[in-house]
């Protein structure tokens, strides 16, 4: 049973899970491509944003609408999604699930909703192909990647010398992760051989074919990997492993999923912004605090079919709230990293302090 439902739990979110973090490739293409394209859409709207500013100001109580991924950066929203359908939320909120990143950006540049769950990379082009329309007011989901392989002699990065890592997607958020701690370590290119696959799933064949091999997969790629193969473990987090090779004073961290804003909103309601916050930050709590509960709220949102399945992928999806000068450092950081190998990845430039909501 054990083995059926950690595949179940894989067969369940996979895709949501992966739109959400960090080894879906619209993150540094598709996501481009499509604030690109939503750019000029986005200049169309701003009268019809204006005209629905002044309508709002009528008297009639502002909705805010808030969209999010089907995956772990809207896992820890339930509890609000939960508040707010029975008018116990402080603001009024109107709430839009898709399932792919760069189907929200379109919504973000487009004027539909006014805040967005993203990953982290692509709130920072959207930033630059909507000439900074948008700020990022938290970061609400970590890393999710980790390494899997029947070699448990293999605890720390520095012991990857020699040996071949496979991994999803070249090009992606992944690889320069995972270069960026191997360089931070002190492992250059020809110290470790990087084998590329073009999805997770792959690289959890290989795992099945020899154990001995070395994967980096993100949930729920990981607990399906394990549950058909009990030789298999995770030898190491790569969220971890960041922090590992931070240097003093460095807040660095790795980051999947941010919250934006979209600034023509945030002028006009700067305290519901506010108070989103507070209440994402509880509703983040909530779902440390009392798994089961959420994971009940997680089912009923329909992000994962059943609560079962969710109370079994929440530890591994490092739902968090970080906010204000914390999350400044922590998200500049990991932009820095990203930018570092391929500026295309963050938009072409790193977002200047404006991207940052910090009061």
């Amino acid at each position: 049973m054990r083995k059926m439902l950690s595949v179940m739990m894989a067969a369940a979110i996979a895709g949501s899970l992966l739109a959400g973090c960090s080894s879906s490739k619209t993150e540094t293409t598709a996501a481009a491509s499509s604030a690109e394209e939503t750019t000029t859409a986005a200049e169309e709207t701003t009268t019809e944003a204006a005209s629905e500013s002044a309508a709002e100001n009528t008297g009639e109580e502002t909705v805010v609408r808030v969209g999010g991924l089907k995956g772990p950066t809207t896992m820890g929203l339930v509890k609000l999604m939960d508040e707010a359908a029975n008018e116990e939320s402080e603001n009024s909120y109107e709430f839009t699930m898709v399932t792919a990143a760069d189907e929200m950006t379109a919504m973000v540049a487009g004027g539909k909703v006014d805040i967005a769950l993203l990953p982290a990379n692509v709130a920072s082009v959207l930033y630059n192909k909507t000439n900074k329309n948008i700020s990022v007011i938290d970061i609400n989901t970590l890393g999710v990647l980790y390494f899997v392989s029947a070699d448990s002699s293999v605890t720390t990065i520095d012991q990857l010398k020699g040996k071949t890592v496979y991994l999803p997607g070249k090009g992606t958020t992944p690889e320069y992760a995972l270069r960026y701690v191997l360089s931070a370590a002190g492992l250059g290119e020809d110290d470790v051989t990087l084998e590329f696959k073009s999805e997770a799933s792959e690289v959890a064949s290989v795992l099945a074919e020899d154990p001995n091999a070395i994967g980096l997969l993100p949930q729920p790629f990981v607990t399906a990997a394990l549950a058909q193969n009990e030789k298999l473990s995770i030898i190491m987090d790569l969220t971890k492993e960041w922090d590992n090779v931070q240097g003093e004073g460095s807040g660095s961290r790795l980051v999947t999923g941010v919250t934006i804003v979209n600034n023509d909103f945030l002028k006009e309601h700067e305290d519901l912004v506010d108070t989103f916050l507070q209440e994402h930050e509880a509703s983040i709590a909530f779902t440390a605090e009392d798994p089961d509960a959420a994971a009940e709220l997680i089912a009923k949102a329909e992000i994962v079919a059943k609560a079962p399945i969710a109370k079994k992928a929440l530890p591994y999806c490092n739902i968090t709230f970080i906010s204000g000068d914390e999350m400044k450092t922590a998200l500049s950081g990991y932009l820095q990293a990203l930018y570092d190998q391929n500026p295309a990845s963050v938009g072409g430039e790193l977002p200047d302090d404006s991207f940052y909501y910090v009061k």
